[in-house]
């Protein structure tokens, strides 16, 4: 097996979120930590072949470090994507074998690719052939019946074979049939100790535990057990949660902004932007759950809702909405 750099560099990451981590969601979240890794949104290898490259892989300078996920199962065609996404600069290319949605299943990758270990492996190998950056994959633990640990660890073998270094886990199987994405990040079970147990068995490897990740005592407990945790829609939902991330898992200072300083600072972005013609909702959407559980939230996340749409491109919008929360 390959080994990995002595020690993981990304303690934490914001796990890739169709719909959600677009490339002014993950710009407002680099203010609030510096040093998190950031994921894209999984982009898949034929739209990349055959559609705007350039378009679909755009993100700003100041998101590093960023990671880029793509989803395929051609080798060749996500060779072509590596290439890429290396010439765009990502520090990190991932392989999406995690997503159980039909739309992914009908175009054979996400969390089915989990049955095929080999086809993965060659994807891998593939992607690695055209780029000196980390090539990882994301994956679940297991599928449908196929939720033993040996299944687990046979396919983390057949990729360590080809030279992955770092596993991004969700703790939980996926049902392929019969639960919708949103089903399957709740109902089946979580089972951290098998993604435990992984580090414990293969300790040249890089682990990455995700799944139901919600608090900084979360991620301080998950991390005695392996070297990295992922955070999905909690990061979303409750942005504020990354404002400690630096200073308590990368030896950074403390954060001296406050919501305010962020919305203020998003604010020159988002005005940038929309001299560009990017309307306002679709960045202030992110910030919706910037002030949860502060006074005020309620009518910060009503103004910006009920008020961004009608106003396309008036960041007096965003002024009033932060009245609520002042």
């Amino acid at each position: 097996m390959t080994k990995p750099p002595a020690s993981y560099k990304h303690p934490v990451s914001i796990a890739p979120m169709m719909d959600y981590t677009d490339r002014h969601d993950r710009y407002f979240l680099r203010l609030i930590s510096a040093r998190v890794l950031l994921y894209t949104e999984m982009v898949t290898a034929p739209a990349i072949v055959h559609g705007n490259a350039e378009r679909l892989l755009q993100y700003n300078q100041e998101e590093h470090p960023i990671a880029v996920q793509f989803g395929g199962s051609q080798p060749q065609e996500l060779a072509v994507c590596a290439k890429l996404a290396d010439k765009a600069g990502y520090d990190e290319i991932n392989l999406n074998v995690g997503c159980p949605s039909d739309r992914v299943q009908s175009g054979k990758f996400g969390a089915c690719l989990m049955a095929e270990p080999k086809l993965v492996a060659e994807c891998v190998t593939a992607m690695q052939a055209e780029t000196s950056k980390p090539v990882t994959v994301k994956n679940r633990i297991g599928i449908d019946e196929q939720d033993s640990y040996e299944f687990l660890r046979e396919f983390i073998e057949a990729q360590a074979e080809a030279g992955c270094g770092t596993f991004a886990i969700h703790a939980r199987k996926a049902w392929l049939k019969g639960l919708s994405p949103r089903e399957n990040r709740e109902i089946p079970e979580l089972v951290y100790e098998r993604v435990y147990l992984l580090k414990q068995d293969y300790p040249e490897l890089n682990i990455i535990i995700n799944g139901g990740i919600k608090t900084l005592a979360d991620m301080q407990m998950h991390l005695q057990y392996v070297d990295g945790v992922m955070i999905g829609r909690e990061a979303y939902h409750n942005p504020w949660i990354l404002a400690e991330a630096d200073q308590l898992f990368y030896a950074g200072e403390a954060q001296p902004k406050t919501r305010q300083d962020i919305v203020k600072a998003y604010m020159q972005y988002m005005q940038r932007q929309m001299d560009q013609g990017i309307p306002l909702s679709r960045m202030s959407r992110h910030m919706l759950g910037l002030f949860h559980g502060q006074p005020g939230a309620r009518s910060w996340r009503r103004t910006l809702s009920e008020k961004g749409p009608s106003s396309p491109f008036d960041l007096t919008v965003v002024e009033q909405a932060l009245v609520c929360v002042d």
